[in-house]
């Protein structure tokens, strides 16, 4: 029965493309099996959220994940890697939350480089394409998180995005099953 799931999940994969649209923008497209109901809630439930969003390849843990979702709600994620003596943290402020079509999102750790990401997600019949969009300050600032690789969005290296959606596309296949459809 596990082949089976197992087979069932690897027929529903879909692709991960990351673009660089301009100097100052980077943009994830993906297209995932579920209502964007769940989805979204998948986006922006902690204990959903968490087990999904870190790559299990990149050896990280995700020490703490806080999220309160709402206009002028914050957001602070703490990573640790056995490489790095100091946990890393991630954080920002929600500027739009539209339930199930749209969330906007500061990414402050960066200071002023930052970017400012948006996901829409967009429900096609039983499907729901999501695409995530990266807008930086500068051309310098997104040139300088791709070479640090602080951002697992380069056109170079999509496998963290495309391991982490494949996550988010496993999980949805357990939600599936467990929330059912509105």
């Amino acid at each position: 029965m596990d082949a089976k799931r197992e087979s069932e999940t690897t027929a529903m994969k879909n692709r991960t493309t990351v673009e660089r649209k301009s100097d100052r923008e980077l943009v994830v497209t993906r297209t995932f099996n579920g209502p964007a109901r769940i989805v979204f809630e998948a986006w922006t439930k902690p204990e959903l959220f968490k087990r999904w969003w870190v790559p299990k390849s990149f050896g990280l843990s995700l020490l703490s994940c806080e999220m309160d979702v709402r206009v002028g709600g914050t957001y602070r994620l703490v990573f640790s890697h056995p490489a790095s003596p100091e946990p890393m943290a991630f954080f920002g402020r929600y500027n739009e939350v539209m339930p199930h079509s749209r969330l906007v999102w500061t990414n402050d750790e960066g200071g002023e480089d930052g970017a400012v990401t948006t996901v829409t997600f967009e429900e096609r019949g039983a499907e729901t394409l999501v695409v995530m969009h990266d807008l930086y300050p500068s051309k310098e600032a997104l040139d300088g998180a791709i070479a640090s690789g602080s951002t697992a969005y380069s056109p170079q290296e999509t496998g963290g995005v495309s391991e982490t959606f494949e996550q988010l596309d496993d999980l949805l296949v357990t939600l599936g099953a467990s929330v059912g459809r509105s």
